[in-house]
């Protein structure tokens, strides 16, 4: 399909909280390196590329954009980059991050933050993205485990004014249902993609419709590739891929995005021209046929994500 003039309000619009975003957005973990992300074997993606993809995406109506500060690589900072790119941001501009991992100076995780450690986490998050609070702010977890001692410092952060919103990353059912008696819950972001999904993805996916919160699926395009990015495609994507005069990635896309009104998507790269094909990806359209044929792909495993 071409890219020429389609631009990410082809998809469709959905609110976090008060704010209005296209449904497709901008996802900020693979813009500061090439290879896999976080991979020890990396070099830094040109700067000036990196800065031209972002204010290139924003041209192309994308008004979401997802980033966290332990998005990095030798000399390179996804947080800066947005930095640098975009401020002074532009009024519609929605910038989710998350926090809970930790990663040090030289790239290696750490422990995942305490109660206590999470508002050194979120200032930050903005004194990089040079802002006086943040937009979204996503608790990720490690584990079906409670969440209310972690989200409880988070929603006080909130009261404070340094956090406009809440969201949730890679959680459970009972964790959506936790997290939501303490605060507002707008987003929750899980691995979810044709040929990858949890066990439980379905009634996450589901609840988050009933309860108007937006699902952000990570790795969609990737799949089981992950960090890696995504790898050999099966004989029955292609042939919808042909069908459209699509890419894979874009049909994945679409996939997604038609999982619901509810579903964002936030496919990220560094190199300009996957950028103009993934916000293209907002005008397609799969038939029931296709869309039945993709979903069955994938069968559901209980595998956690960490």
């Amino acid at each position: 399909m071409t890219s020429h003039s389609l631009t990410a309000a082809a998809a469709g619009t959905w609110r976090l909280g008060d704010l209005t975003v296209n449904r497709i957005g901008f996802g900020a973990m693979r813009l500061t390196q090439n290879g896999a992300a976080f991979s020890d074997e990396r070099t830094p993606h040109d700067r000036d590329r990196a800065v031209a993809v972002l204010r290139r995406a924003v041209e192309l109506g994308v008004n979401h954009i997802d980033t966290a500060a332990f998005y990095f690589s030798p000399l390179r900072s996804a947080n800066e980059l947005i930095n640098r790119a975009l401020g002074p941001y532009p009024d519609d501009l929605v910038i989710t991050t998350k926090v809970g991992p930790g990663r040090g100076p030289a790239g290696d995780w750490i422990d995942w933050a305490r109660p206590e450690q999470l508002r050194g986490q979120v200032q930050e998050n903005i004194r990089q993205l040079g802002r006086d609070h943040l937009d979204v702010v996503n608790l990720r977890m490690n584990g079906n485990r409670p969440v209310s001692d972690l989200f409880g410092a988070l929603a006080e952060l909130r009261e404070e004014g340094l956090i406009r919103h809440l969201g949730l990353s890679n959680v459970w059912p009972e964790q959506i249902t936790e997290a939501r008696a303490i605060a507002p819950v707008v987003c929750v972001q899980n691995p979810y993609g044709i040929g990858e999904r949890r066990a439980d993805s379905q009634e996450v996916l589901r609840r988050c419709g009933e309860l108007g919160i937006a699902f952000v699926p990570f790795y969609a395009i990737a799949g089981a590739g992950a960090e890696s990015g995504a790898g050999e495609e099966h004989e029955a994507l292609l042939d919808v891929a042909r069908a459209h005069d699509a890419s894979p990635a874009q049909v994945r896309l679409a996939w997604t995005l038609q999982q619901g009104p509810h579903v964002l998507a936030i496919p990220g790269t560094g190199n300009p021209d996957h950028l103009e094909a993934n916000v293209a990806a907002a005008a397609l359209r799969l038939t029931d046929e296709e869309m039945a044929r993709l979903t069955a792909l994938g069968q559901a495993t209980g595998a956690d994500v960490a």
